[in-house]
């Protein structure tokens, strides 16, 4: 019998252990003290404990997720996404165990987890990435390299992503602060503190390509997703395809995604992301996820295809790649977050769970269960589709409207009030929206 350890845990671990039994493969969920009673434990075939709940006691401690896989006799890991996700030296420490890990190879993360690293393979390929600095020594070479890109310039993590290490500078007498405090931050989440400077652009789109990799250089292409609202810079709202681009522009996105990760024979699920500079109708390279990514679902509906089983399938030699796939559509993903109307965590006991009957919604939680305080703050995502956007929207409107959580606080009612705005309805938006005018327009701040 085939069997898998699933190496993470809420919706990503409940998605993958029920991709797993789909493909007849048996599942063994790894979990701390603190999800030993969730749904995702109750979900696999077996659960064991790691540790305690502190993630570097149990979800970051790879020795711990190894010894655990190989006890029960599992034939592959599935990292899901975030934790040891993308840390080259696990997936190596795997794949000398003997074990198939379900993403790409120690070397492939590490050619473009880096993002300088990944800046530099596009550059060689002839794929846009603007202008940047290299990383940064001093705050002298920074005030010189700031100069030249010209203000406002955007700190960068080297090392990860996830808005880390990013801190807008629109003057000099700011910046030596500001890379100071992105130093640190990106120093306490990668270990890594390099930091390097981009020009900030005021009107863009996050937007980028999901592909899938065989391994051999061949690299099929899922269309784009559109992730500019962002809060913090971490993405709350998802759709696919970028509708707002020209297709010429999409088009180009998807072909040098298939350039960059063809050209390391990549393996498994990534994305390339890209910046849209809508004034001037230019994308530039961002960087490489090299993972399966939060909001894979939205590819997932306009494609009609299950990404977590392609991911197992792979690993396990059992993968048939489609014929004559093309995405139809239109999707939107929302993250409902355990938070409050500040923004503030808010764990907790769940007494009632009413989700839109008939959406789908990907969650490791429901009534009775506990959302714990030691880990990210998503319960739940909410995935709509339709034959186009304005139906999608009024699909989401709808089912946010239905959607009931009680005992703890979540973002629900915050996502209503951005799938009702006029900007989100009419697609007027960008990375900047949701800060600069969404949020101080509805608490009244000036």
């Amino acid at each position: 019998m085939s069997r898998l350890f699933v190496a993470n845990r809420g919706e990503i671990a409940c998605r993958i252990i029920a991709a797993a039994k789909a493909l007849d493969i048996e599942t063994v969920v790894g979990v701390s003290a603190a999800d030993k009673d969730s749904l995702w434990a109750k979900a696999a075939d077996r659960a064991l404990v790691l540790g305690p709940a502190p993630a570097r006691q149990s979800y970051l401690d790879g020795n711990l997720l190894l010894h655990a896989a190989m006890a029960s006799g599992c034939k592959a890991v599935h990292p899901g996404y975030g934790f040891l996700s993308e840390n080259a030296a696990f997936a190596q420490a795997v794949a000398d165990a003997g074990l198939a890990f379900c993403g790409p190879t120690p070397e492939q993360m590490e050619a473009v987890g880096d993002k300088l690293a990944a800046r530099a393979l596009a550059q060689e390929l002839g794929v846009e990435t603007g202008q940047a600095s290299e990383a940064l020594t001093d705050t002298d070479a920074a005030a010189i390299a700031a100069r030249t890109l010209g203000y406002p310039v955007v700190t960068k993590a080297s090392a990860g992503g996830g808005g880390r290490g990013m801190r807008i500078v629109r003057e000099e007498a700011d910046l030596a602060a500001a890379i100071s405090e992105a130093q640190t931050e990106a120093e306490a989440a990668f270990g890594d503190g390099r930091i390097y400077l981009e020009p900030f652009v005021e009107a863009a789109r996050h937007v980028e390509v999901q592909a899938f990799g065989l391994g051999d250089g061949q690299i099929i292409t899922l269309g784009t997703r559109d992730c500019s609202i962002q809060r913090r810079y971490q993405k709350l709202v998802e759709e696919a395809p970028a509708v707002a681009l020209p297709e010429t522009a999409r088009a180009d996105m998807e072909a040098a995604a298939a350039k960059l990760l063809g050209a390391i024979s990549y393996r498994g699920a990534g994305t390339v992301e890209f910046l849209w500079d809508e004034a001037r109708e230019q994308s530039r390279f961002l960087e490489v996820n090299a993972r399966i990514q939060v909001e894979h679902p939205v590819t997932e509906m306009i494609c009609g295809i299950d990404l977590v089983q392609w991911q197992i399938a792979l690993a396990f030699d059992r993968f048939d790649p489609p014929v004559d796939l093309v995405p139809r559509g239109h999707a939107i993903e929302v993250r409902i977050l355990a938070e409050d109307a500040d923004f503030r965590p808010a764990p907790g006991r769940i007494t009632g769970w009413t989700p839109p009957s008939g959406a789908r919604v990907d969650s490791g939680f429901g009534s009775g269960c506990d959302v714990p305080p030691y880990y990210d703050s998503m319960v739940a995502k909410l995935i709509v589709a339709a034959p186009n956007r304005a139906e999608a929207v009024d699909q989401l409107q709808d089912n946010l409207s239905d959607f009931a959580v009680e005992g703890i606080a979540t973002s629900i009612p915050f996502l209503r009030d951005i799938a009702a705005h006029d900007n989100f309805v009419s697609n007027r938006l960008s990375t900047r929206w949701l800060e600069a005018e969404f949020i101080p327009a509805s608490t009244g701040a000036s």
